[in-house]
């Protein structure tokens, strides 16, 4: 039995229990043998907890050395009171002491003594600053400014090509598929490719086309896109419509509109007999001008000489000998139609970026101006280039064509070889201009004017203001008074 009940002994630090009774006297706690033999086991199984946890902590951070910090961090997931007065970037330094008349060695931890006074007179440590947020701009419209929160171009171009986000290198080589196959070969081979490489980027300097890189994602994008605008499949029209929607609504699309814009440019100049490329291409900057995400700003230099290409050249879609025909009439009709749709997008680009360059108004009613007056041009441009002064207000009509309608009927008019068919469409458009110019009186005062007729000098002034042709137009119009009172505004009582 007493073998039995023997309590077996620790094989810790508190093995001789004679610690557990040092520390008990020390309080001046009269502790029996079995009761400290119990106690030394149980703070030996309360270590052994404290220390697996720790060296859970220790592996978890991937370290070999156990430190205080993972000590510390077991004490607080057993809910045990941590340790106070240790720190890891302070060491421990342990100093020894002969205790007793045996001279047994006691090691202690030795403590640094602190003046009151000095404590009390060293200077308060500095308040940390409060926390604050500021906002910079880490890209506009594709491109990064030149700000101290961005990285310089410099640090840019040192790194690797992958990491930058690049897919595709200076040279059009595909820097992801070089790289897989770059794994396959030797390293022999490799080493060599390199120090050609390197010889070669010494010798020839290749400077890159664009300052950005497109991801894989916009260049799918931007293939589909044009594959679908440029399709003649009566199948795809719904495609073109869905690429059509996408252009005026998508955000994201910025890094695109230069190519986008390049690529109007080119099927504008490349495709100027194909009536359908050229009405696609107008809804593509149509689209592009009605996206709210897009800046277009720095791209009216560029949209400009293809809405003025298809408003004033002198043949777009396929060539008309004779228009005698109702087939070759509706053909010319159609081609005056994309005209029509080329003056509206004028309008739009005037009117939305008019302010932000003050000489575009101007440089481009000087255009339209002599086009118009150019008897050489043929009806087409003539009839664009009443559309865009038509479009441009009624400042530039009373300021601008006014003055000049009466030479302008007698050299293009009056004295050409055009049919009557395209004499009719040129001043049939010319009276809806002067018909955008009329001016209303109240009921009450235009109902006391029983005379319709006009005195033969008005007729005079009207026929030396706008020419005898256009004149006799005016005064055969259901609204002529209203017109020719618009026209001498403030000169003649109508």
């Amino acid at each position: 039995m007493e073998s039995s009940s023997k309590i077996p002994l620790s094989y810790s630090l508190w093995s001789p229990h004679d610690t557990v009774k040092d520390a008990a006297e020390s309080l001046s706690i009269n502790l029996p043998e079995e009761a400290a033999k119990n106690l030394a086991m149980d703070v030996e199984y309360r270590i052994h907890e404290i220390l697996e946890t720790a060296i859970k902590f220790m592996r978890h951070s991937k370290r070999k050395l156990l430190m205080t910090s993972d000590i510390s961090n077991a004490l607080k997931v057993l809910n045990i009171e941590p340790l106070y007065g240790y720190d890891n970037s302070q060491p421990l330094v342990f100093k020894e002491a002969l205790v007793g008349a045996g001279g047994q060695t006691l090691y202690y931890i030795d403590d640094n003594e602190i003046e009151l006074e000095k404590l009390i007179n060293q200077e308060l440590p500095k308040v940390p600053r409060q926390t604050t947020f500021t906002a910079h701009w880490l890209a506009i419209e594709g491109v990064q400014p030149m700000v101290a929160q961005n990285p310089l171009p410099a640090e840019i171009k040192s790194l690797p090509p992958i990491i930058r986000g690049a897919t595709s290198s200076i040279l059009g080589n595909d820097i992801l598929s070089l790289g897989q196959n770059g794994e396959n070969k030797d390293s022999a081979q490799g080493s060599a490719a390199t120090k050609d490489k390197k010889a070669t980027e010494k010798q020839s300097e290749v400077k890159p086309l664009v300052k950005h890189v497109l991801s894989k994602e916009l260049k799918l994008y931007f293939d589909k896109v044009v594959e679908v605008l440029i399709s003649t499949d009566p199948e795809k029209e719904n495609l073109k419509v869905a690429a059509l929607n996408s252009l005026k609504n998508d955000p994201g699309l910025h890094q695109l509109v230069p190519y986008f814009i390049q690529f109007v440019a080119e099927q504008i100049t490349n495709q100027l007999r194909n009536i359908d490329i050229l009405s696609t291409m107008l809804e593509v900057i149509s689209a592009l001008a009605d996206n709210k995400t897009i800046f277009l700003d720095p791209y009216v230099h560029a949209l400009m000489p293809c809405i003025l290409t298809l408003l004033l050249a002198k043949r777009i879609g396929p060539v008309i000998r004779e228009t005698s025909s109702k087939e070759s009439q509706d053909t010319l009709k159609t081609q005056l139609a994309v005209r029509e749709f080329a003056a509206f997008l004028l309008e739009h680009i005037i009117k939305v970026y008019g302010s932000s360059y003050s000489t575009l108004r101007p440089r481009v009613t000087r255009t339209l101006l002599r086009a118009l007056l150019d008897s050489t041009k043929p009806v087409g441009t003539h009839y664009g280039a009443l559309l865009g002064l038509k479009n441009m207000g009624t400042e530039v009509v009373k300021l601008v064509l006014i003055g000049n309608l009466k030479v302008w009927c007698k050299s293009v008019v009056e004295n050409s070889d055009k049919t009557d068919f395209e004499k009719d469409i040129l001043l049939n458009e010319s009276l809806e201009i002067l018909d955008s110019l009329k001016v209303e009186l109240p009921q009450d005062e235009e109902s006391m004017d029983t005379d319709s007729g006009f005195s033969e000098e008005i007729k005079n002034k009207l026929k030396d203001r706008i020419g005898d042709t256009l004149a006799d137009l005016v005064l055969q119009h259901r609204d002529a008074k209203d017109i020719v009172r618009g026209l001498f505004f403030g000169e003649v009582v109508v």
